[in-house]
């Protein structure tokens, strides 16, 4: 279900926002539900973003690192308790090393949420105590959405500060931003140290819910569901595609920001399980399409 189970932070500054998120999906037909989380040390604390998962929906546990409380090398286990559609146990590893003499204020990148293709700059200052021939050399970004410019150091006893402007491009695509930016310096102790960005690109396109479920069906019997598709700006609806013909739609006409799409399943004569892929077709420039998907159970009736 866990698409990773090992994180490590590396070295991060006194009070910087690090924070990770193992992602995981339901693989089952049955509900899965996380009955709790722990973590073996207190430098972490863990939390999961939702607990209940129906079949092909997706959750994740938040690992954030306590870097305001803690310093030094530090690692955990987070254990992860499931309790349905059975008792499972899976452990994710954490690890990071929390420097006393680096901070970031504000202590992440944070975008907020932004339209697609809408371009933000951020700026941070950075301070270094202790050691004032401490220099930064470079700033790497690991995605290629960012530009990055640091002015001249502001030199002082005991300190070094510089202010960085992050720029994200308008070329940043739809989704949840999880980045970072590696700083890097001409301490040979520790040579680089990370910070994190964070943010949200709205989509263009979007249907609620994402994973449909159409419980068990009836061989014969019909069920309806209504699919929400929203957009940033007025659309029209085109088409819905869908390979399988149990499947029937109701095209709401005209351009509108908010359309209503009923969707109607019919079981088929053969018990089978469903798991289908619906895509909507809008006008938007590029045919900007928006995905669901479907899924159920079909039986016999009962005799």
């Amino acid at each position: 279900m866990f698409t990773e189970t090992n994180h490590d932070f590396r070295v991060v500054g006194r009070g910087t926002k690090a924070e990770y998120k193992f992602e995981f999906r339901n693989l089952y037909e049955e509900t899965v539900h996380v009955q709790g989380v722990r973590s073996s040390c207190g430098c972490t604390t863990p939390t999961v973003s939702d607990d209940t998962l129906e079949t092909h929906e997706t959750s994740s546990i938040v690992a954030t690192l306590n870097t305001s409380t803690f310093i030094g090398q530090k690692a955990a286990t987070v254990t992860v308790v499931f309790d349905q559609p059975y008792y499972a146990e899976v452990q994710l590893k954490v690890s990071g090393f929390i420097r006393t003499d680096v901070t970031f204020d504000p202590p992440e990148v944070d975008f907020g949420q932004c339209k697609n293709g809408e371009v933000k700059e951020k700026d941070i200052t950075i301070t270094h105590r202790g050691n004032s021939s401490w220099r930064l050399t470079d700033v790497r970004s690991h995605c290629d959405d960012f530009a990055v410019k640091l002015e001249q150091p502001i030199i002082q006893p005991n300190m070094v500060q510089y202010k960085m402007r992050v720029r994200m491009k308008d070329t940043m695509e739809e989704g949840e931003i999880r980045e970072r930016l590696t700083l890097v310096s001409n301490d040979a102790k520790f040579p680089t140290i990370e910070m994190s960005i964070a943010g949200m690109i709205r989509p263009t396109i979007s249907v609620s819910p994402a994973a449909v479920s159409l419980g068990t069906t009836e061989s014969g019997k019909t069920v309806s569901k209504r699919l929400l598709v929203r957009g940033e700006e007025a659309f029209e609806i085109k088409e819905v595609r869908c390979p399988d013909d149990r499947f029937q739609f109701e095209i709401p006409e005209g351009k509108k920001k908010l359309h209503f799409v009923e969707m109607k399943f019919t079981g088929g004569d053969e018990p089978a399980r469903v798991a289908q892929r619906i895509e909507i077709v809008t006008d938007l420039p590029g045919n900007k399409t928006a995905e669901c998907v479907a899924t159920g159970t079909v039986k016999q009736p009962a005799r």
